[in-house]
């Protein structure tokens, strides 16, 4: 069993709405649903009675509501006790971070803060877009840094999160380049010769962005599925074997792009891209949760940073 089936569990007793539960858990309403039926399926009977509308308990659901409150209040509580015995607890910061992010923006940024800030101790959790969301969410972690768009929103209360906007990163399609180093497949592809296409998984927030990029395409692409991963790193060394075009983070393939292993595939004609900002969240502090010194004093840090940044934007040139 996974604690994660408990908190739904427990949501959908608050809510008796499976779609707002799932909102609440920053799933979509299949996915939740499917864990309700695995919590089930381990517990060998049905909780909830889906003859009735709205949402109702059977007589088994009504008796594990309490023992599921209990046994998250017991987990819960074995887990604060054990991060409030770790010495480092209070001056290390907790990151939350998408694998591409991980391996692209979080090493200069850390290298950045430690020549501007001060040298930081950090652990890192990279981890897909939904579960470094639920990390912040459920206290696993100080800051969550991860993609967002306006269309593919991360849902976070502002009333109770923080945020700084940290950068913008391009999605755009890249192919390794041939013997003259032009890609060696270009957008849109022909219906005689659709390009081979490397992918993301449905549940892969990359993925989502690339539909977007489709969606919107004044051209019709034609496309033949070859592999799937929720990885860019992933997709980017498969490219780089040729093996077929794929969408990637542009700060994921800069070094590619300047030895000439890869190119950009929207055929020249451009419109194949989309930008995503860079989000920094963390959880506001308040008198019952305040947070670490050291995360307090870092936000400070970026915010003065951010405040002078969008002043030096707006002073007239002779200004600058």
């Amino acid at each position: 069993m996974e604690t994660k089936w408990l908190e739904d569990f427990i949501s959908l007793v608050e809510t008796n709405n499976f779609s707002r539960s799932a909102a609440l858990r920053h799933v979509t309403q299949p996915a939740f649903s499917r864990r309700i039926q695995s919590l089930e399926n381990w517990l060998g009977t049905d909780l909830i009675d889906r003859t009735s509308y709205p949402t109702r308990l059977t007589s088994a659901g009504i008796v594990f509501y309490e023992q599921a409150l209990e046994m998250l209040a017991q987990i819960n509580g074995a887990r604060d006790m054990m991060r409030n015995k770790r010495a480092a607890a209070l001056t290390s910061i907790d990151l939350a971070v998408p694998h591409t992010l991980s391996l692209t923006f979080v090493p200069k940024w850390l290298s950045a803060l430690e020549h501007d800030f001060a040298p930081i101790k950090s652990r890192l959790m990279a981890l897909n877009v939904h579960d470094a969301v639920l990390q912040l969410v459920e206290g696993g972690c100080d800051l969550l840094l991860c993609y967002h768009h306006p269309r593919q929103p991360v849902q976070l209360d502002p009333g109770r999160y923080d945020m700084l906007v940290m950068g913008r990163e391009a999605l755009r399609p890249y192919a390794r380049c041939d013997k003259t180093r032009a890609p060696a497949y270009a957008l849109p592809g022909a219906p005689d010769a659709p390009l081979p296409f490397l992918s993301y998984t449905n549940n892969a927030y990359l993925g989502r962005m690339v539909d977007l990029i489709l969606g919107d395409a004044k051209q019709h692409p034609y496309l033949d599925p070859r592999y799937e991963t929720d990885m860019a790193e992933g997709l980017k060394m498969m490219v780089l074997e040729g093996r077929g075009m794929a969408f990637l983070p542009e700060s994921a393939v800069t070094r590619e792009l300047k030895q000439k292993q890869l190119a950009c595939a929207d055929g020249g004609s451009g419109g194949w891209e989309i930008e995503m900002e860079i989000r920094l969240y963390r959880e506001r502090p308040s008198p019952q949760r305040r947070g670490k010194p050291i995360v307090e004093r870092l936000w400070e840090f970026l915010e003065m940073q951010q405040k002078k940044a969008n002043r030096k934007r707006r002073a007239p040139v002779s200004e600058r």
